[in-house]
């Protein structure tokens, strides 16, 4: 199936996206921040991108910015809860940088899974 970058600061969520997609025939790869993310980025190829969007190093904005600046056909999808405050605007601000989708925080894992397939296809 596909091959995923998996990019989040919260290693539960790294290995419960990492477990479902893996269940559903995608090959995973992790990293803990975007700045970590870029170095896997810039190894292999990837058909996608899921990479929070609050996270320390490089931020999950500044992190599609690169990875479009890399290689635009990647397709990217922001994930976020929103840090502290809970602010969803981020998600916006993603859409308008030019992710291919978003998911807000918590997703279940079917809302996943369906965000994938339809990106993947």
């Amino acid at each position: 199936m596909a091959r995923i970058l998996i990019i989040d600061d919260e290693p539960l969520v790294r290995k419960t996206t990492r477990l479902v997609l893996e269940a559903n025939g995608h090959s995973i790869v992790e990293a803990s921040d975007g700045r970590e993310g870029m170095q896997a980025f810039g190894l292999q190829k990837f058909d996608l991108v899921i990479t929070d969007v609050l996270m320390p190093n490089q931020d999950g904005l500044e992190t599609l910015d690169a990875i479009h600046s890399v290689d635009s056909s990647t397709k990217v999808l922001c994930i976020s809860g929103g840090g502290r405050s809970g602010n969803r605007e981020f998600l916006k601000i993603a859409e308008k940088l030019g992710a291919d989708g978003v998911l807000p925080k918590p997703f279940s894992m079917e809302a996943l899974i369906a965000k994938v397939a339809e990106l993947c296809a």
